[in-house]
C-alpha cells in the first residue's frame, strides 16, 4: 500500500490535469490563466477553499510523521476540487490539437521530472520515506506545474507558428490587397462585419471569419480564405498585451486602422483602461489612416496628437458625439442619420446597428473610395451580426435578443435599450445573464450597475452561475425585477421556453464558457 500512495497521486493528477487542460485551452494557453481560474472558482465557490485546507494539512502532516497517509489528503483534494468545475465540458469539451498533445506531453515530462527531483534531494537530506515524499512532492509541484509549463512553451508554440504566419506573410505580399486592421475593447466584430457591406460592390473584399484575431487565427484566415482577386483584406486584431498588435501589424501592415473603442473589457489584465489604450494604438503605427471612434477622450486625444504630426496619417473623427466631426450618426427615434461632415448621407434602422462603428465603417468606406449614394443605399441593407445584439421570434413567438458574445457595460447598455423596445403592450420581459468578466477592479461596481439598470427594464432577472450572481443581485434587489438563480444556460432557457409566450421579450446577454463558475 506504501507504493500505493504515489500511484494514487499519479491518477488524482491526471484527473486534474483534464480539467486544467480544457481550462488553458478556452483562456488561450495564456501562462497565469490557470492559477487565475484557480482563484475565481474560490472566490466565487468558498467551498472550493477546501482543496488549500486540505493540501496544506497534508503538507503539515507530512512533515510531522514522514512516513505516514497524510499525503492521501492531498491526493484526495486534487482529484476532487474544484467543485462544479466538471470534467467534460457542457458546451466546451476538451479538444486534442496538436498543440494541446504537445503542452500535455511536455506538463507530464516536467512534473515526473521535478517530482524525480524534488524527492531524490528531500530523501537524500532528510531521510524521510521515498513514497510518501514522492506522493506529496507530485501533488504540490502539479498545483503550479500547468501554468510553469505554459510559460516555458510559449518560445516553442512561437516558432512553430512562425511557418504559418511566413506563409501568409508571402500570400499577402502576392496579391497585395489593401489592409484594413480593426482593433478595439469592443466593436471589431460588427465594424469588421460593417466594413465589408459597405465596401463589397465596389471592391471585391475578404474578411478575418468569426473571431480569428491572434497571431495564428489571422495566419490561418490570410492562408485559407484569401483569394488571388482580392483587393481588400479586413484583418481583426485582438491583444491580451502590449506588443501583441505591433507583432501583427510586423506581417499585416495596415493602410487603413481602425480603433473602435476603449472600455474596462480586459482590465484584469492591463490595469488601466490608459494601458488598454496604449497596446490598442500600436496598430495605428504606418497606417496611412487611421479611424478612430472619438467619444472616448482617450481616442480623441489620439486623434489629436496624429493630426499634429507632420506628415501624419489622414486621420477620420468618427463617432455619436459632436466630437465626430467627419462622420457621425445621430439617433433620432427609430432610425439613425448617418453625417458625414454635417451633410446627411443616408439614415439605418437605430435598433439594428451599433452607431460608433458604423460610424467607423462609413469612413472606411469612403477611405476606400465607395461613394457616398452607394454607402446610403448599402448601410440600409445591414443586419446585425450573429451573437450581438441579433434580434429573432421564437416558436412560441416571443421575442429573442442574441447578445451573448458581448461582454462590456456599453455594449450591455445598448442591449437593454433593444429589449425596452420590444415586445407587444403589457409584454414580459427578461434578461438572462451571467454578468460581465475580466473588469478588473470595475467587475464588481459594473455588475452591481447593470443588475439595477436591468430591474429598471425587465420585470425578471435570470441570473446564470455564481461568477457575478451577489452583485448582480444586489443591484436588482428592491426594485421590480423577480430574481432567478440558475447554475447552467440550459436551465435558463427552459426556465424561459416555460414562461414566455407571444408578444414577450427576452435578451441574453453574454455567454460565459463553462469552465467559468
Amino acid at each position: 500500500m506504501t507504493w500505493g500512495m504515489p500511484a494514487l497521486g499519479l491518477v488524482a493528477v491526471v484527473i486534474a490535469s483534464v480539467r486544467w487542460l480544457r481550462v488553458a485551452q478556452r483562456e488561450h494557453y495564456l501562462a497565469g490563466s490557470v492559477i487565475a481560474m484557480r482563484r475565481i472558482w474560490m472566490a466565487r465557490r468558498p467551498l472550493n477553499l477546501g482543496e488549500l485546507l486540505l493540501m496544506v494539512i497534508a503538507l503539515l502532516g507530512w512533515l510531522a510523521r514522514p512516513d505516514s497517509f497524510w499525503p492521501l489528503l492531498g491526493v484526495v483534494a486534487t482529484a476532487v476540487f474544484p467543485l462544479g468545475l466538471a470534467l467534460r465540458g457542457r458546451t466546451s469539451p476538451l479538444v486534442w490539437t496538436s498543440r494541446l498533445k504537445r503542452t500535455a506531453g511536455l506538463a507530464a515530462g516536467l512534473l515526473l521530472g521535478s517530482t524525480a527531483l524534488v524527492t531524490w534531494v528531500v530523501v537524500a537530506t532528510t531521510s524521510r520515506g521515498v513514497a510518501a515524499t514522492s506522493a506529496i512532492a507530485l501533488i504540490v509541484l502539479s498545483y503550479l506545474g500547468l501554468d510553469a509549463t505554459l510559460w516555458l512553451a510559449g518560445p516553442l508554440e512561437r516558432r512553430i507558428s512562425q511557418t504559418y504566419v511566413d506563409q501568409a506573410s508571402r500570400s499577402l505580399a502576392r496579391v497585395a490587397p489593401i489592409v484594413v486592421a480593426i482593433t478595439g475593447s469592443y466593436g471589431k466584430t460588427s465594424t469588421k462585419w460593417y466594413v465589408k457591406h459597405l465596401v463589397e460592390g465596389t471592391k471585391r473584399v475578404v474578411a478575418s471569419p468569426a473571431s480569428f484575431n491572434n497571431r495564428l487565427g489571422l495566419a490561418r484566415a490570410v492562408n485559407e480564405h484569401l483569394t488571388a482577386d482580392a483587393e481588400v483584406f479586413v484583418a481583426e486584431m485582438g491583444t491580451y498585451g502590449k506588443g501583441e498588435i505591433a507583432d501583427l501589424c510586423s506581417w499585416i501592415p495596415p493602410s487603413v486602422a481602425v480603433l473602435t473603442a476603449i472600455g474596462p473589457v480586459h482590465l484584469q489584465r492591463f490595469g488601466t483602461e490608459e494601458r488598454i489604450a496604449e497596446a490598442k494604438s500600436e496598430i495605428v503605427e504606418g497606417a496611412g489612416a487611421v479611424v478612430l471612434n472619438v467619444d472616448h477622450p482617450l481616442l480623441a486625444e489620439l486623434a489629436d496628437r496624429l493630426s499634429s504630426e507632420a506628415g501624419g496619417p489622414t486621420v477620420w473623427r468618427c463617432g455619436t458625439t459632436r466630437a465626430a466631426a467627419d462622420v457621425r450618426v445621430r439617433a433620432r427615434a427609430d432610425k439613425a442619420s448617418i453625417l458625414v461632415r454635417t451633410e446627411q448621407i443616408g439614415d439605418v434602422s437605430a435598433t439594428h446597428v451599433f452607431h460608433a462603428n458604423l460610424a467607423c465603417a462609413v469612413a472606411v468606406a469612403l477611405q476606400l473610395g465607395v461613394e457616398p449614394e452607394d454607402i446610403s443605399d448599402r448601410s440600409r441593407g445591414i443586419t446585425q451580426t450573429e451573437h450581438r445584439q441579433s434580434v429573432g421570434v421564437s416558436s412560441k413567438g416571443f421575442t429573442i435578443i442574441d447578445d451573448t458574445f458581448n461582454s462590456n457595460p456599453a455594449g450591455a447598455a445598448r442591449a437593454l435599450e433593444v429589449l425596452a423596445a420590444s415586445g407587444g403592450p403589457g409584454a414580459r420581459r427578461v434578461v438572462v445573464t451571467p454578468g460581465m468578466i475580466e473588469l478588473g477592479p470595475r467587475q464588481e461596481r459594473e455588475n452591481i450597475a447593470f443588475g439595477t439598470s436591468v430591474a429598471e427594464v425587465a420585470d425578471d432577472l435570470v441570473i446564470v452561475g455564481r461568477a457575478n450572481r451577489r452583485w448582480l443581485a444586489r443591484g436588482a434587489r428592491g426594485r421590480k425585477a423577480r430574481i432567478t438563480l440558475v447554475d447552467n444556460r440550459e436551465e435558463a432557457v427552459a426556465w424561459v421556453r416555460g414562461r414566455l409566450g407571444p408578444g414577450d421579450a427576452v435578451l441574453y446577454e453574454n455567454d460565459l464558457p463553462d469552465h467559468y463558475p
